[in-house]
């Protein structure tokens, strides 16, 4: 049976004590956890351990760290998500982060002002990343998204890193058709895998000028399906796409390099 696991805001080595906040000492108290028990801890930036609750206050938790371990961070996957219905987004916000999501970032397209209610401002950044924890702690990984705030289009196609870049787009290039050629490249080179970033559009689709900014940026147009899909479905099924693609090609290209002597990631 697996650990109840809880994500501290703080760093922690092993030994030493970290002190998890009122969220997490609530969730103890909900599932009526009592000081001895053991605890599972992460961090959120490739540290997780495990320890013993010595503590548990109102608005506090105390644990006493018995073992961490850093664990190597998934090969790079970001998300342009647009500003959307605020539900849906953290349904989506869930998921991407069970499935290693990189980093997080709401675009407020011209489509986006229509909705309402929709995901913005300080507070639901907040709570984009309480779920974002909570999904985190169930799926037992040790990285958490890097989330920023709403931007606009320019100003997000700003600060996308370095790698490879693609926009959904229904009825364009299948996926797979551009990602693999994408990738095999700089594997067989010996450069690692690129990272991929993927921009996803409003409901009602980009706005030709928007689909236009995102090419001339470098973002290449890709499809997913044969009909249209909502959002967080074309966000959440791309990111499943891309992922599964980078592990299988990460996998397969470090057993070549073994089986060859060396290594090509």
């Amino acid at each position: 049976m697996s650990l109840p696991t809880f994500v501290t805001d703080d760093p922690f080595t092993a030994p030493g004590t970290v002190t998890l906040g009122e969220d997490a000492a609530h969730h103890m108290r909900v599932r009526r956890l009592e000081s001895g028990v053991r605890v599972g801890l992460v961090d959120g930036a490739g540290t997780r351990g495990e320890g013993v609750l010595t503590q548990l206050a109102k608005r506090h938790a105390i644990v006493s760290v018995e073992s961490a371990e850093r664990v190597a961070a998934a090969p790079a996957v970001h998300l342009l998500v647009p500003v959307a219905d605020k539900d849906r987004m953290l349904w989506l916000a869930e998921k991407a982060t069970e499935l290693s999501l990189t980093s997080w970032r709401p675009v407020l397209y011209r489509r986006s002002k229509h909705v309402n209610p929709r995901g913005e401002g300080t507070t639901f950044q907040q709570k984009v990343r309480s779920r974002m924890a909570g999904a985190l702690e169930q799926s037992h990984g040790a990285w958490l998204p890097v989330t920023f705030p709403e931007a606009s289009l320019e100003h997000a196609i700003a600060g996308r890193p370095p790698g490879v870049a693609y926009v959904l787009d229904q009825g364009a290039r299948p996926l797979f058709d551009a990602l693999g050629p994408a990738l095999e490249g700089p594997l067989r080179a010996g450069q690692g895998i690129p990272a991929v970033t993927l921009a996803v559009g409003p409901e009602g689709g980009f706005e030709p000028t928007e689909l236009a900014t995102l090419e001339a940026s470098g973002f290449a147009r890709v499809s997913l399906a044969r009909n249209v899909l909502r959002f967080e479905t074309a966000a959440l099924a791309g990111l499943v796409a891309v992922r599964a693609t980078l592990d299988w090609m990460a996998a397969t290209f470090h057993d070549a390099g073994a089986a060859g002597g060396e290594s090509t990631t």
